[in-house]
């Protein structure tokens, strides 16, 4: 009888013993990496918590929509370092790697119009307004809300061309939504690079899945929509859709939802492996009957197509459409309903902590 007492006691307080050693983890790390800044960065680095660049994204290049906070292109090698390890305890590997070889895709993408532009592929004036865009590799901006030495909530902002990354801390928990990735090209076809493919598989689990199904499981899962130019919950639209639409999980077979939970997984998976276990066990807990799948376009590659995961607890949007209709332009997010930027998270912190 004590031992099943014991083991249910662990079993409650176990996970709330991990996020409060990864919350420590990260503010260590994050002030760590405060302590490397070089004179005023830190004064460009620090917003208040109630600022409302915390909660306002875009995932457009710097030319287009100039960003508050630090550039990382100006940290020093030591910041750098620092700063890949907050990082690096936000993000699995595989989130990280995407983040830094989505990044190194801008700087990519400024090569490949200079080679068009050589080749007179691209006139003058074209060049000059992608120059002006400023993709560029060093054009990120990170922005720290709140004081994570002092504070029982703050939160981080890593944001550029194609990434948005938003941590907001309450207490010994935290959350990382919305989480915004995108790459153009989405496969690097000219230079040293070519092959490249950051957001290879959501594009490809997409595809399997979708391919998965039969005649009458497509027409079901398939809208007849034009592909949108964008993810649907863009900035500036409403961030969350209310409408299922597609085909609901308890219509698959149980090897078509393993392919949609590879899908799934694959965006959830970005993020350090307790974040994403704590994702998944809503998931398993809820079944995969209750999640929608929605299917826009082409079901080939290289043709424009998009396709949306839709749960009560979360959305998945996946856009590839491109500038040219060539489908080598991703565009994804993933939101957790009701906490973009903490907000469900700081709600119940507060309604605890009231006296």
């Amino acid at each position: 009888m004590q031992l099943k007492l014991i083991s249910s006691l662990v079993a409650c307080f176990f996970p709330i013993l991990l996020f409060a050693q990864s919350v420590t983890s990260i503010q260590e790390k994050t002030l760590r990496f405060i302590e490397t800044l070089e004179d005023g960065q830190e004064d460009e680095l620090m917003i208040e918590f109630a600022d409302s660049v915390r909660t306002e994204w875009t995932n457009l290049p710097l030319g287009l929509a100039p960003r508050a906070g630090l550039q990382y292109g100006l940290l020093s090698e030591k910041s750098k370092i620092a700063f890949h390890q907050v990082l690096s305890s936000i993000l699995s590997s595989q989130g990280y790697l995407k983040t830094f070889a989505i990044m190194q895709v801008d700087d990519i993408l400024h090569e490949l119009f200079e080679i068009k532009y050589e080749r007179g592929e691209v006139n003058e004036n074209a060049i000059k307004m992608i120059r002006g865009l400023n993709w560029d590799y060093g054009n990120y901006f990170l922005a720290i809300a709140g004081n994570p030495k002092t504070d029982t909530h703050w939160g981080l902002k890593f944001e550029g061309h194609h990434i948005s990354l938003n941590l907001t801390v309450a207490g010994n928990e935290f959350s990382m939504t919305p989480l915004f990735l995108g790459s153009d090209p989405a496969v690097v076809e000219d230079t040293q690079y070519a092959g490249l493919r950051p957001l290879s598989k959501e594009e490809d689990y997409g595809f399997w899945f979708v391919n998965s199904l039969d005649e009458e499981q497509k027409r079901k899962a398939t809208l007849s929509d034009d592909v949108p130019g964008d993810i649907i919950t863009s900035p500036g639209r409403p961030q969350w859709l209310e409408k299922f639409q597609g085909i609901k999980g308890s219509e698959l077979s149980e090897s078509q939802q393993q392919i949609l939970h590879y899908l799934i997984e694959e965006y959830v998976a970005n993020l350090d492996h307790l974040k994403a276990e704590e994702h998944l066990a809503k998931l398993h807990a809820r079944g995969m009957d209750e999640v929608y799948f929605a299917w826009i376009g082409s079901y080939e590659p290289m043709k424009p197509h998009y396709y949306i995961i839709h749960s009560p607890d979360f959305l998945i949007e996946y856009d590839n459409v491109g500038f040219l209709d060539n489908a080598n332009h991703i565009h994804s997010i993933f939101r957790e309903k009701g906490n973009d930027f903490g907000e469900d998270l700081l709600r119940k912190h507060r309604l605890a902590h009231q006296h």
